[in-house]
Order: C-alpha cells, then sequence, then structure tokens
C-alpha cells in the first residue's frame, strides 16, 4: 500500500485540517504527522479506499477514512494516542 497522493490528501483536506489543530502535533510533510520527534500519523491509499496509520505504543494502527463517520473514528483515536 503506496502513501497518499497529494491529489488523493486533497480529498482529506478538511480531515487534515482538524488534525493540524492539534497542538502536539506537526506536520513535516502533507499528510505525514510527527509527534515530538517520532512518527505519529500517515496515510495511505490504495484501490479499496483512503487509510490512515496512527502509531500506537511500539505498532501502527490502521484506519480506513473514507467517511465522515470514519474520520469520526480516526480523531477519537488521534485524542486517546495523544492523552497517554
Amino acid at each position: 500500500m503506496k502513501h497518499a497522493s497529494t491529489v488523493a490528501l486533497q480529498g482529506l483536506a478538511d480531515l487534515l485540517q482538524q488534525i493540524r489543530l492539534k497542538n502536539a502535533l506537526k506536520e513535516k510533510k502533507l499528510g505525514i504527522f510527527y509527534r515530538k520527534s517520532k512518527s505519529f500519523l500517515h496515510f495511505h491509499e490504495d484501490p479499496a479506499g483512503m487509510f490512515a496509520d496512527l502509531s500506537v505504543g511500539a505498532d501502527f494502527e490502521r484506519y480506513p477514512v473514507n467517511t465522515k463517520k470514519e474520520w469520526k473514528v480516526l480523531l477519537a483515536a488521534i485524542d486517546r494516542a495523544l492523552d497517554t
């Protein structure tokens, strides 16, 4: 699964804007977020749709991000991860 292209990320512009509001995160490249110096969140595209990989502990968890409902699930997971 390849990292999401700029064109693919344009479809997630509203979601990305909500993520950018989280002060603990820094977007080093479009759609690639870091927490401190560690990779925290990035996006992938594949024929099944768009997905986000969120750092949880030593691993990444994959979340689909194709609907507003899925966006809410991801945003809640981001908030939980930031609280740890």
